[in-house]
């Protein structure tokens, strides 16, 4: 019998994530249906069309709630590191913006992700990019050498937020920002979407609400934080949970942050 939601250890929800996404990477149905997390329409997501048509439509998965590149604001020459990369479809799209100076590293806990994400990028000649296996509550990655990073709708997911603030923080370098499009919660959740596994997995029980997330941010040191909904994603959010009103409680939003140059006293 499964244990419940409220009661499961951290690395027992990062198990049944990773069941589900490695599903999704195998081509299978998701548990809780179609429409749960996805949105493979890019314009919906703030996609360009341009952008959307530069990377391989292999690593198009249809996972995001957003676009993260919009506000990275990223050059020739940098260190990106994705955060739960998936496939790749942002990680391309942040080694188009990088160059062949910069890198980008792709850091998924999925096997079968980084097994499609690696072969995308052999398929499509992408020499600047490399996939890690690794969580990123602990991440293989150096102290102080990334300049940004980016992720998509995965930190939702984690049942250690703190830990994936803290570890981003290690990573980038003073000055380095985090950018990111995720699901936060605008209200409390009701109780019987707070305990579905299958709401967790879908990218909506996990959502922290804006001011918790803030704080969570500041303790990590960050400073510059920007957390800024988008009312319109409520609109694909709508379908990942039909006739529960999940738009209500739910929304994409941008998460911007800044490592000060200077570790905080």
């Amino acid at each position: 019998m499964r244990t419940r939601l409220a009661e499961s250890s951290s690395e027992t929800i990062r198990e049944e994530v990773r069941q589900r996404y490695g599903a999704t990477a195998r081509g299978e149905p998701s548990p809780c249906g179609e429409g749960c997390c996805t949105s493979t329409n890019t314009d919906a997501l703030g996609y360009s069309v341009e952008e959307a048509a530069i990377v391989p439509e292999a690593a198009n998965l249809g996972l995001g709630c957003g676009n993260p590149l919009a506000i990275a604001s990223l050059q020739p020459g940098q260190t990106v590191l994705d955060l739960g990369s998936g496939a790749g479809f942002d990680s391309f799209l942040a080694a188009r913006a990088v160059g062949p100076s910069g890198t980008v590293i792709g850091v998924d806990m999925t096997h079968e992700m980084l097994a499609k994400a690696r072969e995308n990028a052999k398929k499509n000649g992408f020499s600047n990019v490399e996939f890690r296996l690794g969580e990123i509550e602990a991440l293989p990655v150096a102290n102080e050498t990334v300049d940004v990073i980016i992720s998509n709708c995965v930190i939702n997911l984690s049942p250690e937020k703190s830990r994936v603030f803290a570890e981003a923080y290690r990573v980038l370098k003073p000055r380095g920002r985090l950018a990111v499009a995720d699901i936060v919660a605008t209200a409390t959740l009701p109780e019987e979407i707070r305990g579905d596994w299958a709401a967790y997995t879908g990218c909506m029980a996990g959502a922290s609400q804006i001011g918790e997330l803030e704080e969570t941010l500041r303790q990590a040191g960050f400073e510059q934080i920007r957390i800024a909904p988008r009312d319109a994603s409520r609109s694909f959010i709508r379908q990942w949970l039909p006739g529960k009103r999940i738009e209500d409680y739910l929304v994409s939003a941008t998460i911007e942050a800044v490592k000060p140059t200077a570790a905080p006293s």
